[in-house]
């Protein structure tokens, strides 16, 4: 027994020792993962600048690496917009940068910030005398599109790639007969013949404004893509849309016969050219840049004391305090210190988002409101500033857009579902109220609304649209039957925003920043601290919020969120991706 005894303890004891060994080995293997995201990276003398856009991925803020994904194998830098532009801009008269290497090749940054990343590509090319060299293998429409600045683009002569050069598409998914199948009823209320957000729970196919609205945004932003690539190739819009059209581009060298592509080169090929352009003999002899290391070893650190704030609105608007979206009440509060901080003499608020709440929308309008009567706000655009998104950017003194930007959706919908022929004739459960008033289970999703309790909710929709219009109609000096006009839902292109007077100009993040430095006195950015708001989180911060399983929901998640309680939105329905 004494023996039994002692082999249990021994056992228990290797087993504590055994998991102390691996705490402390982990933590130490995720302190060295953190230290070396968080190091500065050593530069080549001379080298080609890279950019990979498999391994960079251009988003709203640069974010140190996600251990995590390291782990997995994934290796690719978040590089945030304005630091992006920023690094090709001090490229310009950097004589270790000899040229712009890009890859375009499974690029899934949004096309808002391709097109800010494009102009800085094209100015790059105009003031450096520095060329931009291009290469792929499986062209996308997205991808393209930026290659296509380049001075020169090469592809892979091997077939067998897939190439998705086929234009802009969006698709739209229908649940109505699905729940309808169910037994959920969905009860859409909303202002807006355009407000397409809930036609999803309660259609099996679009309404016609809804068709023509996604239609015209199709077309606006291929029309801004086939502009720029027609431009850029010296070929016909025309052209263009013939070989895409007409199914032309099968082949590698299809794209060269349509004026595409400079030339199919193998990968000795390749390397053989490169070589060339960095005027070496080998490409053994040439050193390549990191995009994401030269962002990091370049990024300005100004020691000036004043300040321009950029509040990055990145995101659905929420309701509460949340950190890994447009939380209102915790935007209200970062706004509500920018306003107070005496070092900040002016602020951009960058947007990209697609709306959300009314209340979060409302609170944090109220807060820029108050912080615009004291210092200069300037808004930009990403790709998204729709509905919420617009609302709270309406008083700007100046608003900045991409073309593509997918803004408007000045409308308002709330969705109530009723979920009692699902529990009753589904289920089998039935389900009784009990109520101290008549209408007191109106909002218990066990019944359908009666006349009375529609025509409440619609006087509740129509009085937010009531709203919504009038702060457009008195920031954007418009009358309100005119907004009213170009609202009812309607989503539009930064492009064609421009015309109707929703934004005031076409232009990046770096424009919106050097107008709010002029505002603020000094048109010389190198002259202020640009401070991002709210701060990217940290390696750290990434690996606690892994572990705590927050992370982005699914689209059928979100969906049962959106009919788990009534709640009044202004928001789009449908996000639009280019890749």
């Amino acid at each position: 027994m004494k023996q039994f005894l002692k082999s249990v303890f021994a056992v228990v004891c290797g087993t504590l020792v055994t998991i102390v060994l691996l705490f402390v080995l982990g933590f130490a293997f995720f302190g060295a993962l953190l230290s070396a995201s968080s190091a500065t990276p050593a530069l080549p003398k001379q080298g080609v600048l890279c950019l990979d856009l498999s391994k960079t991925v251009i988003a709203e803020q640069t974010m140190e690496t996600d251990p995590m994904s390291l782990l997995q194998g994934t290796d690719a830098s978040t590089v945030g917009v304005l630091d992006a532009v920023r690094a090709i801009e001090m490229a310009e008269t950097d004589p270790a940068v000899q040229y712009i290497y890009l890859k375009v090749d499974n690029n899934i940054s949004e096309l808002s910030a391709l097109e800010e990343l494009r102009r800085s590509l094209a100015l790059f090319r105009s003031r450096s005398g520095k060329s931009v060299i291009a290469y792929t293998e499986s062209p996308t429409t997205g991808g393209y599109y930026l290659a296509s600045v380049s001075d020169k683009v090469f592809m892979t002569p091997h077939i067998g790639a897939t190439t998705m050069l086929s234009g802009v598409s969006s698709q739209m998914v229908f649940l109505g007969d699905l729940l309808s199948r169910l037994g959920v009823n969905v009860q859409l209320i909303r202002h807006g013949k355009y407000k397409s957000a809930g036609e999803m729970y309660t259609r099996s196919s679009s309404s016609a404004e809804n068709r023509e609205q996604y239609q015209r945004m199709v077309d606006s932003m291929w029309e801004t893509l086939s502009a720029s690539i027609s431009e850029s190739r010296q070929m016909s819009v025309a052209s263009l849309n013939d070989a895409i059209d007409g199914l032309k581009l099968v082949s590698p060298r299809d794209f060269v016969d349509c004026g595409l592509v400079d030339a199919l080169l193998t990968r000795g090929e390749l390397e053989s050219k490169l070589a060339v352009y960095a005027g070496k003999d080998d490409i053994k002899d040439v050193r390549y840049i990191s995009f994401s290391d030269y962002v990091a070893a370049k990024r300005i650190v100004s020691s000036s004391r004043e300040k321009i704030a950029v509040i990055y609105a990145n995101g659905e608007i929420m309701d509460g305090r949340a950190d890994n979206v447009v939380a209102g009440d915790r935007f209200a509060s970062i706004i509500s210190r920018v306003r107070a901080d005496s070092t900040v003499k002016a602020v951009v608020l960058r947007v990209n988002s697609p709306g959300g709440s009314v209340l979060a929308s409302e609170k944090i309008k109220c807060e820029l409101d108050s912080l615009k009567a004291v210092k200069p706000l300037v808004a930009s655009y990403g790709s998204y500033a729709a509905s919420g998104g617009y609302w709270i950017s309406t008083a700007c003194d100046k608003i900045y857009s991409d073309a593509t930007t997918l803004t408007g959706s000045i409308g308002v919908f709330g969705l109530v579902p009723d979920f009692s022929a699902l529990a009753h004739d589904k289920l089998h459960v039935n389900v009784e109220s009990v109520n101290s008033n008549a209408h007191g289970d109106m909002y218990g999703m066990m019944r359908p609304f009666d006349r009375s309790e529609y025509a409440y909710m619609q006087s509740s929709i129509e009085s937010v649209y009531e709203r919504f219009t009038a702060i457009v109609s008195e920031a954007r000096s418009l009358p309100v039957e005119t907004v009213d006009a170009v609202g009812q839902g309607r989503v539009w292109t930064g492009s064609d925003a421009l015309k109707i007077h929703l934004v005031d100009e076409i232009g990046t993040l770096g424009d919106a920043l050097s107008y709010a430095a002029s505002l603020a006195g000094n048109p010389d950015l190198s002259n202020w601290h640009v401070q991002e708001l709210p701060a990217p989180k940290s390696s750290l911060d990434q690996l606690l919020s892994r572990l705590q399983g927050s992370g982005d929901e699914s689209a059928m998640v979100k969906a049962a969120k959106d009919l788990s309680e009534p709640e009044i939105l202004a928001r789009m329905d449908m996000l639009l991706s280019v890749r």
